[in-house]
């Protein structure tokens, strides 16, 4: 199901958006990703965040008039900034990979929970990849940025354009095959052994 607006019907007063704070905002937001991550998006109803943010349903319907639109909101709210900056670039490679294993059992429930219905709805798949994905190719990109204008990787090395895919593919494919997320020691690992040698780092 992608979207309940047959539950919450617009009318001349629901059309209206109300004013709640931004710290309210946030809690509705929270509780969206959180249930996305315990029970899945076909699961996510507007019913089940009204009642765990105590709210009126009708609340949620004049901020938000469907649940792929409240979804997408609740990702964009999600979205974070990093700076990873070690003065090498093995060691940033390293650092972020520390990061994104700190942060992958919550990425990775986030992305399976919502890739099916992302396919369906050109809105929600830009805001996955808003809040989740683009910001790690970014962070990614700029520590490679830098490894480059140190002399430490030539620029055209055949190598560079691959490493957000290999980052960002384990990460996600560790939980499909081995059953276990893609933590911390097992990403330094993962660079160690092929990322750092694949760019003729140590």
């Amino acid at each position: 199901m992608t979207s309940q607006a047959a539950d919450g019907p617009e009318t001349a007063g629901t059309s209206r958006r109300s004013k709640i704070t931004p710290e309210r905002e946030q809690e509705f937001f929270d509780a969206v990703l959180e249930q996305l991550r315990e029970c899945g998006y076909d699961s996510l109803t507007m019913e089940g965040i009204a009642a765990s943010t105590r709210c009126s349903k009708s609340t949620l319907y004049r901020q938000w008039k469907t649940k792929p639109q409240f979804v997408a909101a609740a990702l964009r709210s999600y979205r974070r900034t990093r700076c990873v900056d070690t003065g090498s670039l093995a060691d940033d490679l390293r650092e972020a990979a520390r990061i994104t294993g700190d942060l992958s059992g919550r990425d990775t429930k986030l992305l399976h929970a919502l890739t099916h219905a992302a396919t369906q709805d050109p809105e929600l798949q830009r805001a996955l990849r808003e809040a989740v994905v683009e910001p790690e190719i970014a962070a990614l990109k700029e520590i490679i940025r830098r490894g480059v204008e140190r002399g430490e990787v030539p620029a055209d090395h055949p190598a560079l354009e691959y490493i957000p895919a290999q980052m960002l593919g384990v990460l996600r494919l560790r939980p499909v095959l081995e059953g276990r997320p893609a933590d911390p020691d097992y990403l330094v690992r993962f660079v160690e052994a092929a990322v750092l040698p694949a760019l003729g780092l140590t």
